[in-house]
């Protein structure tokens, strides 16, 4: 016997469809079975409304398992709230002060679907200007931005993002490798900083920090570039720039409600 009832007013089958997500969101994978049990409905209810959030783009299914997962276009519209809700009005502050501290280029981007978007920057006076405007979009795996923005992802989003390896190769210190991606992603959760050594543009080392939202998901990344030129002898440079954004990104992130874990 089903234990599910629609609340006064509401739509038994919206909310039996918002129950199974919110159930994957705290769950993970999760196969018919599973949710069936968990939710305390007839697993023909759960294969029918699934398979239809499923058509609708919404879910994921694993070929391997046959489970279910929520897709990353959750994501993307968490982001565009974000967005509407006037992200970069207030990450102005924190990008002039960046700028201001380093001289140096400075970026706010989001994830968007399988690419990277700059939503907001303020250039350099520097010598290297580089084709990166507000609304570029690029892909994500060759960029401090993008990698900061794929860390902290379940590894089947990331692989959903950044498709099969060989990736295209930009430089000839982009990354090619899935192996060696994952590996620099583990190391970017170890660090919260992430780096781009030259694998998108010629001459252009990028550090970049996450921002979280209150949920403590990641909703946007910051990053400084530096010419490589200028830098490329100053490592203690490098890590002071690293030091300062990262604090900048860790009281951005205040600004937008997340409360950082009791040491």
């Amino acid at each position: 016997m089903e234990r599910q009832h629609a609340s006064a007013g509401g739509v038994q089958s919206i909310e039996r469809a918002f129950a199974i997500i919110e159930l994957l969101d705290a769950r993970g994978e999760l196969g018919i079975a599973d949710i069936s049990r968990l939710l305390s409905l007839e697993r023909s209810t759960v294969h029918r409304i699934v398979s239809t959030i499923k058509k609708l783009g919404y879910l994921n299914q694993n070929p391997l398992n046959h489970k279910y997962s929520n897709s990353f276009r959750f994501f993307e519209i968490g982001n565009d709230v974000v967005k509407r809700l006037g992200l970069r009005q207030q990450a102005s502050p924190f990008l002039r002060e960046l700028s201001e501290k380093t001289h140096e280029a400075v970026n706010l981007a989001i994830l968007d679907g399988d690419r990277v978007i700059y939503i907001d920057k303020i250039e350099s006076q520097s010598t290297i200007k580089v084709d990166l405007s507000v609304g570029k979009r690029f892909p994500a795996y060759c960029t401090g931005l993008g990698k900061v923005l794929l860390a902290y992802l379940p590894e089947t989003k990331i692989l959903e993002i950044v498709g099969p390896p060989p990736f295209r190769k930009y430089t000839e210190n982009t990354v090619v490798s899935l192996e060696q991606l994952l590996s620099q992603l583990r190391e970017i959760r170890t660090r919260e900083l992430a780096w781009d050594n030259e694998e998108y543009v010629q001459g252009l080392f990028c550090i970049a920090a996450p921002v979280r939202g209150s949920s403590g998901d990641v909703v946007a990344a910051l990053s400084v570039a530096l010419p490589k030129f200028l830098y490329a002898e100053e490592p203690r440079k490098i890590e002071s720039v690293g030091v300062l954004l990262l604090d900048v990104a860790r009281r951005f992130s205040r600004s937008l409600g997340y409360k950082e874990p009791a040491s």
